[in-house]
């Protein structure tokens, strides 16, 4: 029985379209999605803007409420919570250049527009949390935008949404470039500095993605670690990423599998959840996979994380102590390696 609560977005069961190609499988339907997240095992579902309020650009404030409580319903009445809501500023014609660092400011207001709308959807859907992804925040030409007014535009718009709502939290999701070549917001750290110069450093957090860290050329467990530090790690996708390529959100622990046991060996032991926080995973299938079989990577992911944290519980914390007090690195290492191989 596993310790953790498990939640996943909407857009993990999907067309199969990538940068490559078009859609493969036809759209499945949200409230099926839902049912069928609650059969597999997951908690809680989390959210765009837009996954809750698909036309959300052509309503008033008021109907945008509206259309987020008849989802909250959907939520309910298959016993789901939301984790966040995370503005989706990245698809839209006027965020071309970035949203909250764009040179155009009739581009700011809108995406901060849309930052603010997120906070009344998060409301009306019960989540106190906003996920920030600054998918463009940042640059393709180095020379486009002033890199210190990037980050400082990037504190004005989170002290927008932290003083529109005294009870939101804000949790930045890193990531070093894709779409951009050049993040204002690369890694964990720069969520922690970005945070510290806010209105409300005690309500602005991060979440880490392992193939975003990954991407940075670091250990998702050592991003995790630096985020508990500072009682800053509010949420976290796994997922798995092979090499320094484009975001894949490949099955969890496919690919690196010592690393994957790292990740949940540092969650559990510093009692990640007891806050109520959320194990997100953020896998997508593969293009090849048939319609019928569009959530067997949810179920591999999951049953890939409970085993490992089965074997996590079972880790040998005195031989582990004993080899560091020898400086003996080379049989803990090779401890570690069986552990994983054993039946």
């Amino acid at each position: 029985m596993s310790q953790f609560r498990f939640s996943v977005g909407p857009w993990n069961v999907h067309e199969g379209r990538d940068a490559f190609g078009p859609e493969v499988r036809p759209s499945i339907a949200f409230a099926e999605k839902v049912k069928k997240f609650k059969a597999i095992g997951f908690s809680a579902v989390q959210f765009h803007d837009d996954d809750a309020v698909p036309k959300m650009n052509e309503m008033t404030d008021a109907q945008i409420r509206a259309a987020a409580r008849d989802v909250r319903k959907i939520l309910d009445d298959n016993g789901m919570a939301a984790e966040f809501v995370a503005p989706r500023l990245w698809e839209d014609p006027r965020t071309i250049d970035g949203g909250f660092t764009a040179n155009d400011p009739k581009e700011r207001d809108f995406a901060i527009w849309r930052g603010l709308r997120s906070v009344d959807i998060a409301n009306e859907l019960g989540a106190d949390k906003i996920v920030l992804w600054l998918a463009r925040e940042g640059t393709l030409c180095f020379e486009s935008k002033n890199p210190v007014e990037g980050v400082n535009r990037l504190v004005e718009a989170i002290n927008r949404i932290l003083e529109y709502d005294k009870k939101i939290r804000v949790l930045i999701e890193s990531k070093p470039n894709e779409p951009i070549d050049r993040s204002f917001c690369p890694t964990l750290g720069h969520v922690m500095a970005i945070g510290y110069r806010t209105v409300d450093p005690n309500r602005v957090g991060g979440l880490l993605e392992s193939a975003h860290a990954i991407l940075a050329g670091l250990d998702p467990a050592m991003e995790i670690a630096f985020a508990l530090s500072f009682g800053k790690l509010w949420s976290v996708h796994l997922n798995d990423q092979n090499g320094l390529k484009y975001d894949q959100d490949k099955t969890f622990g496919v690919e690196n599998l010592r690393q994957a046991f790292n990740e949940v060996r540092v969650l559990i032991e510093n009692n990640y959840g007891s806050k109520g926080e959320y194990v997100g995973l953020d896998v997508k299938a593969m293009r090849t996979q048939k319609l019928a079989e569009s959530y067997q990577h949810l179920r591999n992911s999951l049953q890939i994380f409970k085993m490992l944290e089965e074997k996590a519980r079972k880790f040998d914390y005195a031989f582990q102590a004993k080899c560091i007090a020898e400086r003996n690195y080379e049989v803990l290492e090779m401890y570690v390696l069986e552990h994983l191989m054993k039946a």
